[in-house]
C-alpha cells in the first residue's frame, strides 16, 4: 500500500490553533462562521427598518438612527455577509475542485480574513463610536462632503471600505493564481467544475472594479479631511463624478454576489437530477460573457441624472444584452432538470427557488433598461423589490443550496431535512411576502429611504404586508441557525460521497484530511468520479512519499492588526497611523524572514 508522511506540526492550543491557521478549509470556515453572524446581525437592521415602516407616522426609530440602519443593512449584506459567504464556499472547495493541496498563497489567505474580520468589527462598532454611516451604500456626493455631513460616520465608511477592499484584493488575486496554476494532471480549463468558473470570473470583476472604488474612496477622505474638492462642484470639483466612478463598481459588485451563487446551482442541480450539467460549455461562456458585459452597463443607474440621448441609448442596450446570458443559464438549468430522477431534497429546493426568484429579479431589471420606465421608478420601492430578488432571492437562496449540499462534507454531518424544509418554505413565503409588495409600493410612487409616510397614500396595506413578511423571513433564518446547531452536536456519520455527486471533493473523507487528497488525482473527464464509476482504471501502488503541508503562522494576523491600527488612526489620531504603520512593516518583514519548510 502507498505510504503517506506529513510534516510534522507542533502541538497547539485548539483556539491558537485556529487563529495561526493557513489552512484554506479552516480559513473558509472562519470566514463562513463570521460572514453568518454579520448576516445575522444584517437582519436584525432590516427588521428594525421594517417595524418602523409598518405602519403610517410610525415612532419606532428616529429618522438618524432610521439612515444609519438602511445604510449599514446594506453595507453588512454586501460586503460582510453575501461576499464573504461566497469566498467561504470559494476558500473550502476550490483546492479541492481543481485537485491541488492548498491555495497558491497560504498566509495570504489567512490575512485576507483577518483583514476582512478587522474592517466589519470597525463598521459594525461605528454605531457606538460616533455614529454609523448614514448616507445609503453609494454614499452621493455631495451629501458626504463635511458640510452636508460632519462628525465621523462617513469616514467610517470610507476607512472600512477601504479596508475590506484589501482583503477581497488579497482573495482575488489567490484565487485566480490558485485556479489558473494548481489544477492537477487533466484539469483543463474546460474541465472545471462550474463553482470554480464562477470563482474565477467574480475574482477577476473583484480585481478590476475595487481599484477603482478605491480611488474613489481616497478622493472622498481627501475631500473630507484635507480641503480638497474633487466632488464639491462650487469648487469645480463634479458630484456626478462619484456616480459613475462608485457604479463603475457597484454593477459588476451585483455579479461578483450572483456568479457563485449561479455556480453551486450549476452543481448541486446535475447531482439532484442525476444527470449531467446540460450545455456545460453554453454555462461557462456565459459565465464570461456576464463578466464582460457587466462592466458595460452602470450608468443605467443613472438615467435620471442628464446623460443625454446618445449614453441612454447605449447603456439601455447593454443592459438588456447581459440578460441574454443570463437567460442562456436559466434554460441550461431547467435542461438540466428535464428528464431527469429528481431528489427533492432541501438543497434541491434551494436551488429551484433560486431560479424562480432569480429570474423575478432578473426581469424587474432588464425593465430598467428602458430610460422612460427608468425615470419613473428610479429612486422608489420598485428598485428596492428588484434588488432584494436578486440578492436574497439569488445569492442568498444560491448560497443557502450550497450549505445544505456541502455541509455534509465540511463537517461530517447532514443537516434534518425536516427542520431544512420548514425553514425553506418559510424563508420562500418571506421573500415574497417581503419584496413582491415593494413592487406595488414603488409603482405608487412611494420613495426609497423615508423614515415615516403619513396615511392615506395608498401605502398603509402593502407596508404591513412586508413587514409580516420580514418577519416570517427572519424566522425561516432562525431555524436554519437552528438546523445547523442541532446538527453540530450529532456524531459525524457521513460517507465520503453520500450525494453520488461527480466532483473531487467528494472523492475524501467527510471532513476532509487536512491534505486534502492521499494522491493527486488524475481527472479524465469532466465529471470525474462518474466517469471513474463508469470507467475503473489501474492506480499505481508506488509510495506517496512525503507531502509538504505549509505551518502555521501568527504573522498574518500581525499585519491584519497594523492594517486595522492604521485605519484606526486615520479617524482618530495621526500618531496612531504611524503606530499601525510600524506594526504593519514589523509584520511584512517577519512575514518574509518566517522559514516555511
Amino acid at each position: 500500500m502507498a505510504q503517506l508522511t506529513q510534516v510534522a506540526v507542533p502541538e497547539q492550543s485548539a483556539v491558537w490553533s485556529w487563529m495561526t491557521t493557513v489552512d484554506h478549509k479552516r480559513v473558509g470556515a472562519m470566514y463562513g462562521v463570521t460572514a453568518l453572524i454579520f448576516f445575522l446581525i444584517g437582519g436584525v437592521e432590516a427588521l428594525m427598518i421594517r417595524t418602523q415602516l409598518a405602519q403610517p407616522n410610525g415612532q419606532v426609530i428616529d429618522a438618524e438612527l432610521y439612515n444609519q440602519l438602511f445604510t449599514t443593512h446594506a453595507l453588512t449584506m454586501i460586503f460582510l455577509a453575501i461576499m464573504p459567504l461566497t469566498v467561504a464556499l470559494m476558500n473550502y472547495l476550490i483546492p479541492l475542485h481543481i485537485g491541488a493541496r492548498d491555495v497558491a498563497f497560504p498566509r495570504l489567505n489567512a490575512l485576507s480574513y483577518w483583514v476582512y474580520l478587522g474592517g466589519g468589527v470597525m463598521l459594525t462598532a461605528s454605531f457606538f463610536l460616533g455614529g454609523a454611516p448614514n448616507g445609503g451604500w453609494f454614499n452621493y456626493a455631495p451629501l458626504s462632503t463635511p458640510e452636508f455631513s460632519p462628525g465621523s460616520a462617513i469616514d467610517f465608511y470610507v476607512i472600512s471600505l477601504l479596508i475590506l477592499g484589501v482583503s477581497s484584493l488579497i482573495g482575488a488575486m489567490n484565487f485566480i493564481v490558485t485556479i489558473i496554476n494548481m489544477r492537477g494532471p487533466g484539469m483543463t480549463m474546460m474541465r472545471l467544475p462550474v463553482f470554480t468558473w464562477s470563482a474565477l470570473v467574480a475574482s477577476f470583476l473583484l480585481l478590476l472594479s475595487l481599484p477603482v472604488l478605491s480611488v474613489a474612496l481616497i478622493q472622498l477622505y481627501f475631500d473630507r479631511n484635507f480641503g480638497t474638492h474633487f466632488f464639491v462642484p462650487e469648487a469645480g470639483g463634479d458630484p456626478i463624478l462619484w456616480q459613475h466612478i462608485f457604479w463603475i463598481f457597484g454593477h459588476p459588485e451585483v455579479y461578483i454576489l450572483v456568479l457563485p451563487s449561479m455556480g453551486i446551482i450549476s452543481e448541486v442541480l446535475p447531482v439532484m437530477a442525476r444527470k449531467p450539467l446540460f450545455g456545460y460549455s453554453a454555462v461557462v461562456f456565459s459565465t464570461i460573457a456576464i463578466g464582460v458585459l457587466g462592466f458595460g452597463v452602470w450608468s443605467h443607474h443613472m438615467f435620471t441624472t442628464g446623460l443625454g440621448t446618445v449614453p441612454q441609448i447605449a447603456f439601455s442596450a447593454s443592459t438588456m444584452a447581459i440578460g441574454i446570458p443570463t437567460g442562456i443559464k436559466i434554460f441550461n438549468w431547467l435542461g438540466t432538470t428535464y428528464g431527469g430522477s429528481l431528489r427533492m431534497n432541501t438543497a434541491m429546493y434551494y436551488a429551484l427557488s433560486f431560479i424562480v426568484l432569480f429570474t423575478i429579479g432578473g426581469i424587474s431589471g432588464v425593465m430598467h433598461a428602458s430610460p422612460g420606465v427608468d425615470s419613473h421608478q428610479q429612486d422608489s420601492y420598485f428598485v428596492v423589490a428588484h434588488i432584494h430578488y436578486v440578492l436574497f432571492g439569488g445569492s442568498m437562496m444560491g448560497l443557502f443550496a450550497g450549505f445544505y449540499y456541502w455541509f455534509p462534507k465540511v463537517t461530517g454531518r447532514f443537516l434534518s431535512e425536516v427542520i431544512g424544509k420548514w425553514s425553506f418554505w418559510l424563508m420562500f413565503a418571506g421573500v415574497n411576502l417581503t419584496f413582491f409588495p415593494m413592487h406595488f409600493l414603488g409603482l405608487s410612487g412611494m420613495p426609497r429611504r423615508i423614515y415615516t409616510y403619513e396615511a392615506g397614500l395608498g401605502w398603509d396595506t402593502w407596508n404591513f404586508v412586508a413587514t409580516i413578511g420580514s418577519f416570517v423571513l427572519g424566522f425561516g433564518v432562525l431555524l436554519f441557525v437552528v438546523n445547523v446547531v442541532h446538527s453540530m452536536r450529532q456524531p459525524r456519520t457521513v460517507p465520503d460521497n453520500p450525494w453520488d455527486a461527480s466532483t473531487l471533493e467528494w472523492a475524501t473523507s467527510s471532513p476532509p484530511p487536512a491534505h486534502n487528497f492521499d494522491r493527486i488525482p488524475e481527472v479524465r473527464d469532466r465529471d470525474p468520479l462518474w466517469y471513474e464509476r463508469e470507467h475503473p482504471q489501474e492506480h499505481s501502488d508506488a509510495p506517496v512519499g512525503h507531502i509538504h503541508l505549509p505551518p502555521p503562522s501568527y504573522f498574518p494576523m500581525v499585519v491584519a492588526l497594523g492594517i486595522i491600527t492604521m485605519g484606526v488612526g486615520f479617524l482618530s489620531h495621526l500618531a496612531l497611523t504611524f503606530a499601525g504603520l510600524a506594526l504593519l512593516v514589523y509584520g511584512v518583514v517577519a512575514w518574509a524572514m518566517e522559514p516555511t519548510d
